[in-house]
């Protein structure tokens, strides 16, 4: 997901005030609820992006919402965004504070792809050689993509490492059909 400066401004700001609270763990547990109730209601979503609907009343609806299940500095941020008229991008916020509490604590986000799901075990002995290579903790998630045929792509941040079948069979071709060009 893009996210925008504005977004980016807002998250950073959420963390340096949850780090001079002392409440940094707990302000994002509050943001990870946020987030995953927008993403899990288009409904909600749609209200808070709606240029219709005034804002105290997507002040009035989020601090409803929210109220019963975070703290008091996470409320007053949601109730802040509403008040200046940035629910449109509260998703944003929540995402990009997510990814500033990730690089503050030394996480890094790891998705792999795999021909085949990978067992426990395997998931696992990734994870450890992932750390120890990128000297962080690593949140790993793995996808089944049976067209990939065998082997792993891996993506930390912008960096990907295709060691796919499917990859190495392109090459292949590649470089026979360059071959086939060069001797005609």
């Amino acid at each position: 997901m893009l996210v925008s400066k504005a977004a980016r401004r807002y998250s950073i700001a959420l963390l340096e005030l949850s780090k001079e609270q002392n409440v940094v763990d707990k302000t994002l547990g509050d943001i990870q609820f946020i987030n995953n109730t927008i993403i899990d209601s288009r409904e909600l979503e749609s209200f808070l992006k709606s240029p219709i609907i005034k804002p105290a009343m997507k002040k009035d609806t989020l601090i409803t919402i929210f109220k019963d299940h975070i703290n008091d500095l996470s409320l007053q941020f949601v109730s802040l965004i509403a008040t200046k008229e940035r629910s449109a991008i509260l998703e944003q916020i929540t995402s990009s504070f997510i990814r500033e509490y990730n690089k503050f604590a030394g996480i890094i986000e790891v998705e792999v792809r795999a021909a085949k799901k990978l067992s426990a075990k395997q998931v696992k002995e990734l994870q450890k050689v992932l750390e120890k290579t990128t000297s962080m903790k690593v949140n790993l998630s793995s996808v089944e993509q049976s067209e990939l045929k065998g082997g792993l792509l891996v993506k930390i941040e912008d960096t990907v490492i295709d060691g796919t079948i499917k990859r190495k069979l392109e090459q292949l071709e590649e470089r026979l059909l360059n071959n086939t060009i060069e001797l005609n």
